[in-house]
C-alpha cells in the first residue's frame, strides 16, 4: 500500500472539554484542550492505520497551531502541503452528555482554516495521491469554500474524491449545505455522512431514498453511519448494512472521522482508489465498511479523537481471498 497516498484537505480545531477534576480557582472553569477537527482526525487515523497520509491545511502559528502540528507529525502525517497562516486557530468548546455524545460551541470567525486562496491550492503537492478527502467546514465556509470546490474539480481528473459534509448548524445554516450537496455529489465518488447529517440535509427522508437521490447527483458510493446500529452502504443503488461492534462508549468524538479513514484505508488496500471506484463490488464495500466500523468503535472506547494504530487492529479483510 506504500504508493496509495491519501491526501486530506480541511481544518484543524482545538477541542476544549470541561475538566471538573481540575481546580480552576473560585468562579473559574478548567478546560482540557485536545487537537481535533474532522479532516485532521481523518488524516491522523489514516496515518496510524498505515496509509501514507498528507494533510493540506492552513495552520496558525499560535499555541493551538503548534498543538495541531505536533499531533499530526507524531501520527506520521505528511505536512508538506500545509500553509503557515497568520490568522488564529479555530476553537470549539465541547459539551459531552451522559451518553458520550458531544455538542459544540465554535469560535471560528476569521480563523485560518477558511482563508484558502487559489494560489495556495494550486501549489498543493498531490504526487502519489490516489484519493483526496475533504468536507466539513473548510468546504462550506467562505471565502475558501468555493475555492476548495474548484480544487476538487481539478483533482478529480487524477484521483478518487471523498466528501464528508459534517454539517455544523451552529456555524453554517443547514440550508447552505442543502444548496451545495448536489454539486459535491457531482464532484465526489464517495459520500460519507452521519445519520444526524442526513436529518439536517433531508429531514424526514429515509436513508435509502437519500442514497438514491445522491447517486442520481453523481456519487457512486454513499455511506450513512448509524451510530450503534452500524452503517448503511449503497453502491450504485445496491445496498448492504453492516453492524457496529459491541463497544463500551466513552464518547463519540471523532468516530465518524475514524470510520471514513478505515473505509478509505480498506479501499486503498483493495486497489480501488485512483479513479471512479472501478471494479468495486458490494462484497468489498461491505468488508471495507465492517473494518471502518471497527476503527470507529475503537475510537469510541477512549476519550477524545484518539484513533487506533494498525498494531491494535487486524488487517482489513479481502473478500477476494
Amino acid at each position: 500500500m506504500g504508493s496509495q497516498r491519501i491526501t486530506v484537505l480541511g481544518e484543524c480545531v482545538a477541542d476544549a472539554f470541561t475538566d471538573p477534576g481540575r481546580a480552576a480557582g473560585p468562579g473559574g472553569l478548567s478546560l482540557r484542550v485536545l487537537p481535533g477537527g474532522g479532516p485532521a482526525n481523518t488524516a491522523v487515523a489514516l496515518a496510524r492505520l498505515g496509509t501514507p497520509a498528507r494533510f493540506l491545511g492552513r495552520l496558525s502559528d499560535d499555541v493551538f497551531g503548534r498543538l495541531f502540528r505536533d499531533r499530526l507529525l507524531d501520527s506520521g502525517v505528511d505536512l508538506a502541503g500545509c500553509v503557515t497562516a497568520r490568522e488564529p486557530s479555530t476553537l470549539a468548546v465541547a459539551d459531552v452528555d451522559v451518553h458520550g455524545h458531544a455538542s459544540y460551541a465554535f469560535f471560528a470567525e476569521g480563523a485560518a482554516d477558511w482563508q484558502w486562496t487559489a494560489a495556495e491550492l494550486a501549489a498543493a503537492p498531490l504526487d502519489g495521491t490516489v484519493c483526496l478527502h475533504t468536507g466539513s467546514l473548510a468546504l462550506v465556509r467562505e471565502p475558501g469554500g468555493r475555492r476548495v470546490e474548484e480544487f476538487l474539480a481539478s483533482v478529480r481528473e487524477r484521483a478518487t474524491v471523498c466528501v464528508d459534509p459534517n454539517v455544523r448548524p451552529l456555524l453554517v445554516p443547514p440550508a447552505v449545505y442543502r444548496e451545495r450537496i448536489g454539486h459535491w455529489c457531482r464532484l465526489a465518488d464517495v459520500l460519507r455522512l452521519s445519520e444526524d447529517d442526513l436529518g439536517r440535509l433531508l429531514p424526514g427522508v429515509a436513508p435509502e431514498d437519500a442514497c438514491d437521490r445522491w447517486h442520481a447527483e453523481g456519487a457512486r458510493l454513499v455511506v450513512v453511519t448509524l451510530g450503534a446500529r452500524g452503517a448503511l452502504a449503497s453502491l450504485d443503488g445496491a445496498r448492504v448494512t453492516v453492524p457496529a461492534p459491541p463497544t463500551e462508549v466513552v464518547d463519540t468524538v471523532g468516530a465518524g472521522d475514524s470510520f471514513t479513514a478505515g473505509l478509505l484505508h480498506a479501499l486503498a488496500g483493495l486497489g480501488r482508489l485512483g479513479g471512479r471506484l472501478d471494479g468495486l463490488t458490494l462484497d468489498e464495500t461491505a468488508a471495507s465498511c465492517a473494518y471502518a466500523a471497527l476503527v470507529a468503535a475503537r475510537t469510541c472506547a477512549v476519550p477524545g479523537a484518539d484513533p487506533p494504530w494498525a498494531t491494535d487492529l487486524p488487517h482489513p479483510p479481502d473478500p477476494r481471498a
